[in-house]
């Protein structure tokens, strides 16, 4: 039999918390969803009564699967737990369940809140017995436990005594300021196990001010602790919170924990990580980071022409997992340094098998290096790469032309106005759309915009493959100074599934450069759409 490890999420609460981040009423409902749907145990909602958005959110708050829990604190000194407004507010959200944080550090409690040890204690116990009195499930965060532990162990311990007596389901140990290394995390949450706190009771919550707050997280279960704190993306304040979105997957991919232990997310759900990780970056308008393990970008990226090799023959030489496990996609990039290993590793992704020696590789190569001296870069851009590889190969269809395209921009005493006019000829129709490029508010969102605009308006019979289809990033270099400045754009896109491709495009002009890269976006899309309704045919 597994041991079941607990998942708790506080990206709504505590990854709230990190500068620049601040969420509305939908996007938190949106996320708390993703997070129901991946298979979370806990999602902290935020602190009711805190701030306007967080009380209008436990009020509209979705039905979960997962435990709903409000944040708050233990009651202060001088007043009943029932008395305490602060702890009130908390209370009334009527949330399954209620997490308190309290200091469990000596010196904190008699600098900070100016109050004895006793006081604190006594605070503790009052508070988590008044939640459980009312039939909530209740959490208690011992706030710098690993600190206060080192400090004043004896405080430490009373503690969280006193909140597990007082019958709280988890004692969450927080390493409030991340800087306590994972061994040492290791040996005092065994320790506190060894005092006589339960490790089926005991939570872990590690912030990555020393990078290691994953690590740290996997230390505190090895040691015993069955419930683990942290954030989608590793959210949080300062350096974030421990990042559930790679703890998830070494939980259940990595050993001993694979074998070990169980947790609410499936092996069935784990193929939706990537998707929710980049739906929490898209919520945020922020670009994904590309390195981050299982989910980045180039987290399966291969661009050495040895791994490529070696990947034809065995991908587990250069991969320690297969990238369809957690919902990505592996990368062969193609660059002015590629190889024929690099190629055929490439061609093969792309459902292209061409044999060692084809002339046509070269020419491939050939064309890549010419391009790359013009200034594109492929490196970043696979998709653009994948039509250049088709067209030498005879393998790419003409599903649309534009005869012509104009752009102009407006300044206006209310402000710019981008305008754009494109003319497509579809299957023998010719087709004009016009387009302004307008945010919700009214407000000019450039030339590039008002092209896509125009260009996703209307294409006739290939219209409804490019619904829902989105830029989400948008990357200029200058490749050559001076008055003949080449300049290079790089556009990243997205569909409603969540899957990201990446195109090219280069011109003096930067909004030519940009509309080929735009094209080459829409092109790759129906291409990979003809190919899968191909493979269901079949």
């Amino acid at each position: 039999m597994k041991e079941r490890v607990y998942l708790y999420d506080t990206t709504l609460r505590d990854g709230q918390q990190t500068q620049g981040v601040q969420f509305s009423t939908p996007e938190k409902i949106r996320i708390a969803e993703a997070l129901d749907g991946l298979g979370l145990d806990y999602i902290e909602g935020g602190w009711p009564g805190a701030n306007p958005t967080d009380s209008e959110f436990f009020a509209q708050a979705p039905r979960t699967r997962a435990t709903f829990t409000a944040f708050g604190m233990t009651k202060r000194s001088g007043r009943s737990a029932a008395n305490d407004e602060v702890l009130a507010a908390v209370m009334n959200a009527r949330t399954p369940a209620v997490c308190l944080v309290g200091k469990s550090h000596s010196g904190q409690v008699l600098h900070a809140l100016g109050i004895s040890r006793d006081e604190n204690v006594e605070n503790i116990q009052a508070s988590v017995a008044h939640i459980v009195a009312s039939g909530r499930e209740a959490l208690f965060d011992a706030e710098h436990l690993f600190d206060g532990w080192k400090a004043d162990r004896d405080h430490a311990l009373a503690c969280l005594r006193a909140a597990l007596e007082a019958g709280a389901r988890w004692i969450v140990l927080c390493d409030t300021n991340g800087g306590t290394l994972p061994d040492e995390i290791g040996r005092i949450t065994a320790e506190v196990i060894a005092a006589g706190i339960p490790g089926d009771r005991l939570g872990i919550h590690c912030h990555d001010d020393c990078g290691t707050a994953v690590a740290g997280s996997l230390a505190a279960v090895e040691a015993g602790a069955r419930q683990i704190q942290g954030t989608l993306n590793g959210l949080g304040e300062r350096c974030g919170n421990a990042n559930l979105v790679t703890l998830i997957p070494n939980l259940l991919l990595k050993e001993p924990f694979a074998s070990r232990y169980e947790c609410g997310v499936s092996k069935a759900a784990l193929p939706t990580l990537t998707r929710v990780s980049r739906q929490l970056d898209d919520i945020l308008n922020r670009v994904p980071l590309r390195s981050a393990p299982y989910v980045g970008a180039s987290a399966f990226a291969h661009k050495a022409g040895l791994h490529a090799s070696a990947i034809l023959k065995d991908p587990g030489h250069y991969e320690h997992v297969e990238p369809a496990t957690v919902g990505n996609e592996r990368v062969i990039p193609m660059s002015n340094q590629a190889g024929q290993s690099n190629l055929r590793a490439r061609l093969a992704a792309m459902g292209l098998a061409v044999e060692a020696g084809d002339a046509r590789l070269g020419q491939i190569l050939d064309e890549i290096k010419r391009r790359e001296d013009q200034g594109y870069a492929y490196d970043g851009a696979q998709a653009s790469f994948e039509l250049v590889a088709r067209r030498a190969l005879g393998l790419m269809p003409t599903f649309f032309e534009v005869e012509r395209y104009r752009v102009t921009v407006e300044r206006r005493q209310s402000g710019t106005l981008s305008e754009a006019v494109v003319v497509v000829r579809c299957g023998g129709e010719k087709m004009l759309s016009v387009s302004e490029s307008l945010d919700r508010q009214g407000a000019d969102r450039g030339p590039v915009n008002a092209l896509w605009n125009a260009l996703a308006k209307d294409l006739g019979p290939y219209q409804a493959a490019i619904e829902g289809m989105k830029l989400v990033d948008f990357k200029v270099r200058i490749t050559q100074g001076g008055t003949e400045a080449v300049t290079r754009v790089i556009i990243d896109s997205e569909d409603p599934e969540g899957h990201r491709w990446s195109t090219v495009g280069v011109s003096a002009n930067i909004v030519d450069a940009s509309f080929e890269a735009l094209l080459d976006a829409v092109n790759w899309k129906l291409v990979r759409d003809a190919a899968v309704i191909q493979q269901g045919a079949a």
